[in-house]
């Protein structure tokens, strides 16, 4: 019984992700069939009143058809006849996630699971509402109880997972994949995740076969691509991860965080129209993004635009103070068009910021000028 959660990795950048903002939750998927055996009307009969009975009716047919707020008033309804029926609880619970309204979420979840310590249900659903309340440590303990609950369900692995991702738990977000793989070979986002988690944990070629293998299984899907990309990168395959940035960018023309990606893979491998180009776009989409401009800036300088150059690295300075590289480009800029007093300022800049950076194995930290 899982729940679309997968938007929320659409934004979160692949050290990652892509910091995908919280999205509403949609699409019925195999929810509807689960609820409708959980909630049963043979299993209710024995034990509910008519009108009772005919809230949870009319819950399960708008849960069925996609009407949440018309779910959320049944079960609220239902539940105030027969605050003891457990399917209604899980109603409820149910409703109130795919409603947005995650607070309320924890609420009647905490109070179900006072009731019914034991259910894997409302244990797996309350750690959604925490997740989606930011209390990502209250919602590890409960994702966590729901899979000792119920061992075999793939989906309740893969919620634990958003959460182990979130809290930068690779090691154990991929133990955790691995079990949900085992238990839903087909679920081509676990084979990505399990590609993120391994990746992020230093174990890139294992990730990339992880990529590969979910677009075997489903060449369309943009984030394969994009974290293929990203692990090809990583190991310096810079054409090959262009290959993939740009599969992606069919797919998705307008993510800046893969125009940024694809952008610096032609800048790393010398096409520098190309990656103006891109880099250009990504700057245009997301004016918050320092490393764009940074490269975008750095591109120009490269193909002899230096008064170009200039106020585009000014701008990565300003978004990103702490950071020496752009000063570094800054310092370059200025000396070309004959500023060597400014330049001198860059200069001094660049290595006060070096020299506040910390040491990593002897040498500053910080992406190569």
């Amino acid at each position: 019984m899982h729940f679309a959660m997968c938007p929320r990795l659409a934004d979160r950048r692949p050290e990652l992700q892509v910091r995908p903002p919280s999205n509403a939750r949609s699409g019925p998927g195999p929810l509807w069939l689960f609820i409708l055996l959980l909630c049963s009307f043979s299993k209710l009969s024995a034990q509910s009143a008519p009108k009772e009975q005919s809230w949870i009716r009319d819950g399960e047919a708008a849960l069925a058809a996609g009407d949440f707020a018309r779910a959320t008033a049944a079960f609220e309804q239902a539940r105030q006849l027969a605050p003891e029926n457990l399917e209604v609880n899980h109603g409820l619970l149910i409703s109130y996630i795919q409603t947005g309204r995650p607070e309320q979420a924890v609420k009647i979840g905490r109070e179900s699971v006072a009731r019914w310590p034991h259910d894997a249900v409302l244990h797996h659903f309350l750690g959604i509402g925490l997740f989606e309340t930011h209390q990502n440590s209250l919602a590890l303990a409960e994702l966590q109880e729901a899979a000792t609950l119920d061992a075999k369900n793939a989906d309740i692995h893969f919620d634990l997972v958003l959460v182990e991702l979130e809290e930068k738990q690779y090691a154990q977000a991929a133990i955790e994949l691995e079990s949900s793989i085992k238990l839903k070979p087909g679920n081509v986002l676990s084979h990505v995740l399990l590609g993120r988690a391994y990746h992020n944990s230093n174990r890139t070629l294992e990730a990339i076969e992880q990529f590969k293998a979910a677009l075997t299984m489903d060449p369309n899907i943009s984030l394969g691509h994009y974290h293929l990309g990203f692990a090809y990168a990583s190991l310096g395959r810079n054409q090959e991860a262009i290959s993939e940035y740009k599969k992606a960018i069919a797919r998705n023309p307008e993510n800046p965080e893969v125009l940024y990606q694809l952008g610096h893979s032609l800048l790393e491998s010398g096409e520098l129209e190309s990656s103006t180009k891109f880099l250009q776009r990504a700057a245009e989409i997301d004016p918050q993004n320092g490393d764009s401009f940074y490269d975008l800036g750095k591109s120009l300088l490269l193909r002899g635009d230096p008064a170009s150059a200039i106020p585009v690295l000014e701008r990565s300075a300003a978004l990103k103070p702490a950071d020496p590289p752009p000063h570094y480009q800054l310092a370059r800029a200025l000396e070309r068009l004959g500023k060597r007093q400014a330049a001198q300022r860059e200069w001094q800049r660049f290595a006060e910021l070096k020299k506040a950076q910390p040491q990593v194995q002897g040498m500053a930290s910080g992406r190569a000028q």
